[in-house]
């Protein structure tokens, strides 16, 4: 269970970047990957703190759980950054 959802949430976390990267301006989506990234930082430390460590992904599967976490609330920020500015 450890290696395969590691290397899940990996490919995850480079398809969501790269996507992320060109729907900057499309806070419905950000918003909606932002939320999908949460479920998936919750699988992922579920996973590492869970299952049985592989040795050679331990410090790889924590930096992308961390990472994920970071990409998460970038999401949100501009997900929700135009409704903040509407509201004042």
């Amino acid at each position: 269970m450890y290696t395969w959802t590691f290397w899940i949430l990996a490919i995850w976390f480079v398809i969501n970047v790269i996507w992320m990267w060109f729907a900057l301006d499309k806070p419905g989506l950000q918003k909606t990957f932002a939320w999908i990234n949460v479920i998936a930082v919750v699988w992922g430390f579920w996973a590492f703190y869970g299952a049985a460590p592989v040795a050679g992904l331990h410090i790889w599967f924590e930096m992308l759980n961390w990472v994920n976490v970071l990409l998460a609330l970038l999401q949100f920020y501009f997900g929700y950054r135009h409704a903040t500015k509407q509201a004042q």
